[in-house]
C-alpha cells in the first residue's frame, strides 16, 4: 500500500513538473519582441543603420560604448566621404548621429555581452544587466587596435605609448616621435603629428608604405622638408623608458644603432575585429575573425546581419560601412515582412 502511495505521489510530481515546463515553453513562444532591430555598435555604420531603420518605421535600439561615433571620431581629416570635401571624423559622426535621432530611435550607452536566439527572436544582454528582445540584430561592432605585444608597451601606455595622434599629439610639441606601421592610417597619423612634433619617424617592417596616393604625396612633401623620415625593414622589439618613453629597440640597426631615441610612439599596425559576441551566437567568421556576410549584409544566422569594419569586406571605409549598414537594415525589413 505504501508503495502505491509513493507511486501516485511521484506521478503527481512528474505531472506538476511537466506542467511548469510546458508553461515555460509557452511563455517563451509568446514573447513579443519589443524591437524590430537591435543595432550593436554606435559607430558611423551603426548610426547610419539606425537612421534608415527609423525612416522605415522600425522599432530601433542602438547599443554602443563610448565614444559614440566610433573610431572615426579620432580622425582629424576625412576627405573621402561623399558630400564633404573635408570634415573631421568627430563632426561626421555627430552629423550622422543627429540625423538618426531625428527619428524615434533609442540609443543606449552600454556594452552587449551576449546575444541568444530563442524561439525565433533574439535576446540581447548587456553589461549593465539589461535585456532586450528583438526580431533582428545587426552587428556593427567595429574593431580595436592591434597591439605590438612587446616589453614596455603596456607599462608605458599613455606615458609616451599612444594609439591616437589627434588625441595625444599636442603633448609632444617640438619633440621627436614615431609612428609604427605602414598603412594609410599610419601615414595619416604621421601627417597629423607634424603639426606639433619637431620630427616624425615612420617605422615600418616592409619596403614601402601602403598609403593612398594623395597621402603618399603629402608624406613625400614632409620628407623634403625634413619633418618626416621613414625607417624601412625594421620592427620594434622593445619600448624603453623610466616613467615615460625614452627610446625603442629595433631588430635592424638604424644610423648604426639598434636603440633609437624617441619621446613617444604611436602604434598603428592594424585592427582586430570585435566579433566575439557574434561568434558566440554561431555567426560564421573567417580566419581573421571577421564576420562573413553576403551582398545583402546577411550572416549565416537568419535575422542576424552585419556591417562595417567587423565584416569580411575587402575595402573598409566609413562610406562602405554605411552602405553595408543600409543594406542590412533593408534586408532586416524584408526578413520581418516575410515572417
Amino acid at each position: 500500500m505504501a508503495n502505491v502511495k509513493q507511486l501516485v505521489k511521484k506521478v503527481k510530481e512528474n505531472r506538476k513538473k511537466a506542467a511548469v515546463a510546458s508553461a515555460g515553453k509557452k511563455f517563451v513562444k509568446n514573447v513579443v519582441p519589443e524591437f524590430d532591430i537591435v543595432i550593436i555598435g554606435a559607430g558611423v555604420s551603426g548610426l547610419a543603420a539606425a537612421m534608415y531603420a527609423g525612416r522605415m518605421n522600425m522599432k530601433t535600439l542602438v547599443i554602443g560604448s563610448a565614444p559614440i561615433g566610433g573610431v572615426i571620431t579620432t580622425t582629424n581629416d576625412v576627405e573621402n566621404y561623399p558630400g564633404f570635401k573635408s570634415i573631421t571624423g568627430l563632426e561626421l559622426a555627430e552629423k550622422i548621429k543627429e540625423h538618426a535621432l531625428e527619428y524615434p530611435v533609442k540609443l543606449e550607452e552600454d556594452i552587449v555581452t551576449k546575444v541568444e536566439k530563442i524561439s525565433g527572436y533574439f535576446k540581447v544582454s548587456t553589461e549593465s544587466k539589461k535585456t532586450y528582445n528583438s526580431k533582428t540584430v545587426l552587428f556593427a561592432t567595429g574593431t580595436k587596435h592591434r597591439e605590438l605585444n612587446v616589453k614596455g608597451e603596456k607599462e608605458l601606455a599613455n606615458h609616451g605609448v599612444h594609439k591616437c595622434a589627434l588625441c595625444d599629439g599636442a603633448f609632444y610639441k617640438d619633440k621627436t616621435v614615431a609612428v609604427i606601421g605602414g598603412s594609410d592610417s599610419a601615414a595619416k597619423e604621421a601627417l597629423v603629428l607634424t603639426q606639433w612634433a619637431k620630427k616624425v619617424y615612420i617605422i615600418y617592417r616592409g619596403e614601402k608604405i601602403r598609403s593612398e596616393p594623395v597621402n603618399t604625396k603629402r608624406i613625400e612633401e614632409k620628407i623634403r622638408h625634413d619633418k618626416i623620415e621613414i625607417i624601412y625593414k625594421a620592427n620594434v622589439k622593445e619600448i624603453k623608458g623610466n616613467k615615460k618613453v625614452e627610446s625603442v629597440i629595433l631588430d635592424n640597426p638604424c644610423k648604426g644603432k639598434n636603440e633609437f631615441p624617441l619621446d613617444a610612439v604611436f602604434i598603428e599596425i592594424g585592427w582586430i575585429p570585435l566579433s566575439d559576441v557574434a561568434k558566440s551566437l554561431g555567426v560564421s567568421t573567417n580566419e581573421k575573425g571577421e564576420i562573413i556576410i553576403n551582398r545583402n549584409s546577411e550572416t549565416n544566422i537568419p535575422g542576424a546581419f552585419a556591417a562595417g569594419d567587423v565584416t569580411d569586406t575587402r575595402f573598409k571605409q566609413a562610406i562602405t560601412g554605411v552602405g553595408e549598414a543600409v543594406l542590412a537594415v533593408y534586408s532586416a525589413y524584408l526578413f520581418i515582412e516575410k515572417k
